[in-house]
C-alpha cells in the first residue's frame, strides 16, 4: 500500500479513536473531543473497526470537483486572453470575457491566468532598488526637499519646512519655515545655508520646476531655472533624482521631523513662522548631536563664499530678459512698463535689456550693468485665470487669491425692473379680469350671503352684514 493523505483532522479522529478503542477513553468522552454527536462517534468506530484508519479519510480526496469548469471552457478562456486581452488585468478580461459569453469570476480567471504565465501578483511584480551608498565626505552632496506640513497643528496655518541635509553625515545644514517652495524660498535658504557653511560640490534634489526645467522645448534661460542659473554662478552643481528612494536620507528625516519637530514647536507654543525659525537653530543643534554619523573620509568639501553681499543679491534674485518696444515699453508679469526717455533709453529700442526682481519685491531694469529709471502701469492684477498651478504652491496661491477676493467689492445681481427703475404704480391695469380674480370675488360673494342667511331669524329685527376680510361690521336694528 502506498502513503495515504490525511489531515490534521482526519489523523485527530484516528488518535481519539484509538484510544476508545484501548478503553482509555469513553464514547462520550471522544464525542466531546471531537465535537461530534455520541451517534456519529458510533458509527466511526464501526468503519474503524472494520475497514481501518483509512477508512476515515475523506471520500472526495482525490477526486474532480463537482463544480469545477469544463477544461475546454479554460482552454477557450485563455485563448482569448492571449489574443485580444494579453495586457489585461484579471477584473478587466473576466469583463471581457463575460461580453464574449464566458461567466467567469475575476478571482477564477487571476487562478487561470498566474498558472499559464499571463498575469503576476503584486508580490511578484515588486521590484528591489540597490541601496546608494553615503558619500564619503562631508559637504560632497547636500539634498534639498520641501515638506508640506501642519507644522503648527491647530495653532496656525499650514506651511512648507526646506531641509537642507548633508548626504554624508545625515547632519542637518539648513531648516527654514516658508509659505510654500518657490524659488525666492529657496534663494533665501540658500543665502543662509552660503553664509553658514560656504559653497558645498553639489545639491541633490527632486524633480520640481524650482531646480529642472520640465519642458524641453524651452527657448529661454539656456535651459535652466533661475535656482540653477544661481548656482551655475555661484560654481554649484545641481542633480535631480529620479524617485523618491534616490534621495531617501531627506525623506526619512523630513518624516522624522514631522513627528519631533511638531512635538518640539508645541511644547515650546511656538505657532508663526518667525518664532519658528528662531527656534530652529537650538533645534538644529541638538537633533545634530542625536542623529549625526561620522564621515567615511575627515576632508569638508565646503569652499568658501568670496562673494560681496551686493553681488550675492544680484545672484540670488529673478533675472530675465525683456524686448523694448518702438515705445520704449514692454510687459513683465502682466504689467506694462514704459522706460523713461533719455539719452541711454532712445537706442534700446528693438534690443534686449535685464530685469532684476528681488526678493522684497524690488524691481530693477539694466542695460550692460547700468540702471534704468522706468514707470509702471498696473495691469489686472489677479491670479491669472486658469493658471497651471503645482501642488505645493497650491496653498500659497490660494491664500492669495482669498485675500484678493475679501478686498473686492461683493457684486449685486439687479433685476430687469431694477435695471429700467420700473416702480409699481398701486393701479390695477383695465380690462376683463383674470380667472383668479373672478374667483376671489366670487367666494367673497358667497360668504357674506350664508352670513346673512344664518344671522338673521325668524322674529329678529337684527341685520348683520357681513364683509369680507377686516372691514367693520354694521349693526343696524
Amino acid at each position: 500500500m502506498g502513503l495515504i493523505l490525511m489531515s490534521e483532522r482526519e489523523l485527530h479522529r484516528i488518535e481519539v479513536l484509538s484510544e476508545v478503542v484501548e478503553r482509555r477513553r469513553t464514547i462520550a468522552s471522544a464525542a466531546i473531543v471531537l465535537s461530534l454527536s455520541v451517534r456519529q462517534v458510533q458509527r466511526l468506530m464501526r468503519t474503524f473497526c472494520l475497514e481501518g484508519a483509512p477508512a476515515l479519510r475523506h471520500r472526495s480526496r482525490g477526486r474532480r470537483s463537482n463544480n469545477r469548469i469544463n477544461d475546454g471552457v479554460r482552454d477557450l478562456a485563455l485563448q482569448l486572453v492571449r489574443e485580444r486581452y494579453a495586457d489585461f488585468g484579471p477584473t478587466l478580461a473576466a469583463e471581457k470575457l463575460i461580453e464574449q459569453g464566458f461567466s467567469v469570476s475575476r478571482e477564477t480567471l487571476r487562478k487561470w491566468m498566474s498558472d499559464d504565465g499571463l498575469w503576476l501578483s503584486r508580490k511578484q511584480r515588486r521590484t528591489f532598488r540597490q541601496p546608494r551608498l553615503r558619500r564619503e565626505a562631508y559637504g560632497e552632496l547636500i539634498q534639498i526637499d520641501g515638506s508640506d506640513h501642519r507644522w503648527f497643528e491647530e495653532r496656525g496655518d499650514p506651511c512648507t519646512l526646506l531641509v537642507f541635509i548633508d548626504d554624508a553625515t545625515s547632519k542637518l545644514m539648513q531648516l527654514l519655515f516658508v509659505r510654500s517652495e518657490s524659488t525666492f524660498t529657496y534663494f533665501e535658504a540658500l543665502e543662509l545655508y552660503l553664509k553658514s557653511h560656504g559653497r558645498p560640490v553639489a545639491f541633490y534634489s527632486d524633480k520640481h520646476s524650482v531646480f529642472r526645467v520640465a519642458k524641453k522645448e524651452a527657448i529661454n534661460g539656456q535651459g535652466m531655472t533661475q535656482f540653477g542659473r544661481a548656482l551655475s554662478e555661484l560654481s554649484i552643481e545641481i542633480l535631480c533624482a529620479n524617485s523618491s528612494q534616490a534621495k531617501g536620507r531627506v525623506e526619512r528625516v523630513n518624516r522624522t521631523l514631522q513627528d519631533r519637530l511638531v512635538k518640539e514647536l508645541r511644547l515650546a507654543g511656538i505657532s508663526d513662522l518667525a518664532a519658528g525659525n528662531a527656534f530652529l537653530p537650538g533645534f538644529v543643534d541638538a537633533f545634530n548631536a542625536r542623529f549625526a554619523v561620522s564621515p567615511i573620509k575627515p576632508d569638508d568639501l565646503h569652499r568658501s563664499l568670496n562673494v560681496v553681499p551686493d553681488r550675492l543679491r544680484e545672484i540670488l534674485c529673478k533675472r530675465e530678459q525683456r524686448y523694448v518696444g518702438e515705445q520704449l515699453t514692454f510687459s513683465y508679469e502682466r504689467k506694462r512698463i514704459m522706460l523713461e526717455e533719455n539719452n541711454i533709453t532712445r537706442g534700446l529700442v528693438g534690443k534686449y535689456i535685464d530685469t532684476y526682481a528681488f526678493a522684497d519685491g524690488r524691481l530693477e531694469m539694466r542695460w550692460k550693468g547700468l540702471p534704468l529709471p522706468y514707470k509702471m502701469f498696473d495691469m489686472d492684477q489677479r491670479v491669472t485665470h486658469a493658471a497651471i498651478t503645482e501642488n505645493k504652491r497650491l496653498s500659497d496661491v490660494l491664500s492669495v487669491i482669498k485675500a484678493q477676493q475679501d478686498q473686492m467689492q461683493p457684486s449685486t445681481v439687479k433685476t430687469n425692473s431694477e435695471i429700467i427703475s420700473y416702480k409699481k404704480s398701486g393701479r390695477k391695469p383695465p380690462g376683463r379680469k383674470g380667472w383668479v380674480d373672478q374667483m376671489i370675488e366670487r367666494r367673497a360673494r358667497d360668504q357674506i350671503e350664508s352670513a346673512r342667511s344664518v344671522v338673521a331669524g325668524s322674529g329678529c329685527d337684527i341685520e348683520v352684514s357681513a364683509l369680507p376680510g377686516d372691514a367693520p361690521r354694521r349693526i343696524s336694528g
